[in-house]
Formats: structure tokens, C-alpha cells, sequence
């Protein structure tokens, strides 16, 4: 598809949402119930995937004890799952054209049942990996698909705070995540989180699926390519691995323990994750029946959204895991505390996200994110300064501005993509972007814990006040690794809307 094609089909795309924008305001274009139900059941579904995520984040240090591994060990517990989740969606266009979306949701929710019944019934490290890639992928099967669900039947007027409301249910997960898990471990075993999750699922989620979610598009005879999905795997899980064993070997090195294999497996990792992307790219482009059509990504409006949308989860779910853990190690705060310390601004800022989705409806793209992110730039440059003296409720206050800013712009950086997409490759672009925040979570989770690692070589155990000092340290280096990032998305998405407004001009 060139990139001509893609413009007028944005262009289409566009002057339909003004001919809906139009016909809302004559006779009210509402919201069928049955769309508010099938976004509740699948993103229900998709809700409690990332709770069980971020719930993790906040019993590091418990889990580190109970199963004696270190801390580039146990974020294995988020990656895995955060990489899981990654790598299944580029199935996501496969599904769409190929299945019912019913019959996927019904996967999915097998899928996350099972996960959970492993989580609660075993003891060996290892195979709790293996339930939490079974988590990941009904995951990734159900957030995509909710999208799907939201692009393909929601009134166009609409699109924006419907998908404001999407984010919503998928962001509040994050925010209360860390606050259940101290909670819930304070009176009883981490498992019993598990054990509360089957039954809302099943008496919840799937009853509600199976009564509202409606075909919104016919089928297709597409065909899976397993070479091009074995690429994808292979690309992200070893960019990953090549992050974790990077930053193992560096801190190897600051503690003086031999780095040099874990250096080789960082490198050989990084080129086999690269050789592995670049042959999907090209094994797609040249594919009858591609995993995912590529065509819409030559547009480089497009391509600065995608790249701040991979961006920016680096911070946004990373934080979950910074704030806990900084809090626990270095403040000494108890687990619940460490929980709370997120609360406010993941669950307030949440909520603000149809907030900035009506925004975007009523104003358009450009303002409502790049000023959202600026405020996401100042806490941050704020967080940095105070690093060295930083408090509990100093934290959660800078979070706070971080998180409302942060949950303002980033579903609308979607949203504005999809804009300049062909509606008959918005599912592709669908599972592109989604790919790309999956990642990018699991990425910054793996690169702050690294981080985080490389500080606290050499400063003895935990609960020193040596080891507390270094986790200090390594907050202040977080915070500065964040705020280039974010700076660096805010750079993008002004560089694409400036593009974007010299097309119209034309």
C-alpha cells in the first residue's frame, strides 16, 4: 500500500468522523448497549491480566526471599508476562479476519482461568513463569481485541471517548495493582490474588461476553505464517533478554564477578532479535497472506506515533515497578505503603483518560497530548531533582502529576495514528501499536530493574543502609533515563502533527 493510498484513506477515514461529527449532532448517535457490554466483558478481562501484572511488582521483595533469586531474576515475573502478552498480539490481525470475535474471547478467557489455577496451585519458580505466559497470551488476545471491537462498531463521533474509555479500564488495573497486592499480602498468602480472580472471570466476564459481543465484520480466509509469528517471538523475547543480560553483565562487572559470558549472550541475543525483526519485515512485505500487513507503516506521521507509543509505556508501566520498589528499598516503607504510594495518581489519572479522549474530540490531536506529556516532562524533571532527598508522599505527589498528564495523551497518540490508516488495515495498525506498548512495558521494566541492579552491586544485603543508599542512586539514574524518554516522545508526536498540518496546507 503506498503512502498516497494510505493518506486518502485517512482522508476518507477523517471526513467520515466530520459526517458523523455532524449527524451526532442532529439526532444524538448514541452508544448501543450491546457495545458497552462487550467493551466491559473484554476489557474486564483484559483489566484483570494487567492487574495480576502489577500486583507482582510490589512482592519483589518477597518473592525474592521466598524463592531465593536476586532482583534481575525475579522481574522475570513481569517481562515474561509483559513479553507474552508482546508477542501474541501481532496475532491480533490474524484473529480479526480469521475468527469470530466471540470464539476469541472464549480462548482468552480459558486461557487466563488456566494461568490462574497454576499460579495458585504451585510452588516452583519456574512453572510460575510458565503460568504467567499463559496469563500473558490470554492478554494479549483480549486487549486487542477490545480495540477491534471499539474501532469497528463504535459511532464515529464517538471513537475518541470510547477509546478514552478502553484505556480507561486497562489503566485503572495499574493503579490499584500495586495497593491490592500490599493489601491483600498483609493478611494473607500472595496467592489467594489468584484464587479471586478465577471466579470473577467466569461469572463476570464471560457470562457478560457471550451475551453482548456481536460480529462487527465478515470473515476472511486469511492464513497464519508460522515462519513470520516464530520471527516476531524470537525478535522481541531476545531484544529483551539482550536488555536483562546487558545490564547483568555490567553489574557483574561493577561487582567484580566475571561478565564476559553474560556479555556474549547480551550481544548474540541483540543481533538475533534484530536479524529476526528485520526478516519479518521483509518475509511480510513479500507474503501473499502476511502475519500483519506492513504497507501503512511507509507514512512517517504514522511511524513518530508508533515510536512514542513504544516509548512511552517504557515509563508508564515501568513506574510501577520503580515507585514499589524504591519505596520498600530505599524509603523503607512496608509493602502496602509501597502500594499506596501509586494509588493516586494511577487511579485519578486513569480516569482522566475519556477525559482526554473528549479532548480529542473536541479539539483534535496536537493539544491535548503535547501539552498532557509536557506535564508528564516537569514531574519527572522534578522527580530527578529531588532524587537524592526524596519522601514517601514527595513521590506520590510528583507521580500524581505524572499519572493524570500521562493517561490524558497517550490513548489519543492511538487514536491520532489511526487517522492517516486505511480503515481496512486498522486492525493491522491495531495490533502494530499494541505490540509496540507491550514491549516497550516489558522493556522498561527489564531496563529499570537493570538499572536498579547495576547500582546495587557491591553494596551488601538488603536492608543495609549501604544497599538503601545505592537503590537511591539508582532511582536518580531511573528518573533521568525517564525523562529523556518521555522528552524524546514529545519530540516525535510535535514533529508528526507539524507534518501532519503542512499535508492539510497543501
Amino acid at each position: 500500500m503506498s503512502v498516497k493510498q494510505s493518506r486518502s484513506g485517512a482522508a476518507g477515514e477523517h471526513g467520515m468522523g466530520r459526517t458523523a461529527a455532524g449527524a451526532a449532532k442532529a439526532g444524538d448517535e448514541r452508544i448501543p448497549r450491546r457495545l458497552i457490554g462487550s467493551i466491559v466483558a473484554v476489557g474486564s478481562l483484559a483489566f484483570i491480566g494487567i492487574l495480576t501484572e502489577t500486583v507482582m511488582t510490589v512482592l519483589f521483595p518477597q518473592l525474592m526471599e521466598e524463592f531465593g533469586v536476586d532482583m534481575a531474576t525475579v522481574q522475570w515475573i513481569t517481562t515474561i508476562y509483559l513479553l507474552s502478552v508482546g508477542v501474541t498480539m501481532p496475532l491480533s490481525s490474524y484473529l480479526n479476519r480469521r475468527f469470530t470475535m466471540k470464539s476469541t474471547f472464549v480462548a482468552a478467557v480459558a486461557l487466563a482461568v488456566v494461568g490462574s489455577a497454576i499460579m495458585v496451585f504451585t510452588s516452583n519458580f519456574a512453572v510460575i513463569l510458565l503460568a504467567r505466559v499463559i496469563q500473558g497470551v490470554g492478554s494479549g488476545v483480549a486487549t486487542p481485541l477490545m480495540m477491534n471491537i471499539i474501532l469497528q462498531q463504535s459511532p464515529r463521533s464517538k471513537v475518541g471517548r470510547l477509546m478514552g474509555v478502553g484505556s480507561l479500564v486497562i489503566t485503572v488495573a495499574p493503579a490499584i495493582g500495586p495497593t491490592v497486592g500490599g493489601a491483600v499480602t498483609s493478611v494473607l498468602p500472595w496467592r489467594s490474588i489468584f484464587v479471586f480472580v478465577i471466579p470473577v472471570v467466569l461469572l463476570v466476564s464471560l457470562p457478560t461476553g457471550l451475551v453482548c459481543i456481536r460480529q462487527g465484520r465478515p470473515l476472511e480466509e486469511a492464513r497464519l505464517n508460522p515462519l513470520q509469528f516464530l520471527a516476531v517471538v524470537v525478535g522481541l523475547a531476545s531484544l529483551i533478554l539482550a536488555i536483562n543480560q546487558g545490564g547483568v553483565a555490567i553489574s557483574d562487572a561493577v561487582s567484580g564477578s566475571p561478565a564476559m559470558s553474560t556479555a556474549v549472550v547480551a550481544a548474540v541475543a541483540f543481533v538475533v532479535g534484530v536479524a529476526a525483526l528485520v526478516f519479518f519485515v521483509w518475509s511480510s512485505r513479500r507474503s501473499y497472506s502476511p502475519l500483519i500487513r506492513l504497507g501503512w507503516m511507509r507514512d512517517r506521521v504514522v511511524l513518530f506515533h508508533l515510536a512514542a507509543y513504544l516509548l512511552m509505556p517504557m515509563v508508564g508501566i515501568g513506574f510501577g515497578y520503580v515507585i514499589t520498589n524504591l519505596a520498600q528499598l530505599a524509603l523503607g516503607t512496608t509493602a502496602l505503603v509501597a502500594g499506596l504510594l501509586v494509588l493516586p495518581g494511577a487511579l485519578i489519572g486513569a480516569f482522566f483518560a475519556p477525559v482526554g479522549g473528549m479532548f480529542y474530540d473536541r479539539y483534535g490531536a496536537p493539544r491535548p497530548i503535547l501539552c498532557a506529556f509536557a506535564a508528564c516532562i516537569v514531574a519527572l524533571a522534578l522527580m530527578l531533582v529531588c532524587s537524592m532527598h526524596m519522601t514517601p508522599a514527595l513521590l506520590a505527589g510528583l507521580y500524581f502529576v505524572f499519572g493524570v498528564g500521562y493517561a490524558l495523551g497517550y490513548s489519543n497518540i492511538l487514536t491520532s495514528a489511526l487517522r492517516d490508516v486505511a480503515p481496512e488495515f486498522s486492525p493491522d495498525g491495531n495490533a502494530v501499536f499494541n505490540t509496540s506498548l507491550q514491549f516497550g512495558g516489558a522493556a522498561g521494566t527489564t531496563l529499570f530493574s537493570t538499572v536498579f541492579a547495576i547500582a546495587q552491586a557491591g553494596a551488601g544485603a538488603q536492608g543495609a543502609a549501604r544497599f538503601a543508599h545505592a537503590t537511591t542512586v539508582g532511582g536518580s539514574w531511573t528518573f533521568a533515563i525517564m525523562l529523556l524518554i518521555v522528552t524524546t516522545s514529545w519530540c516525535l508526536l510535535f514533529a508528526a502533527f507539524r507534518l501532519r498540518s503542512r499535508r492539510a496546507a497543501r
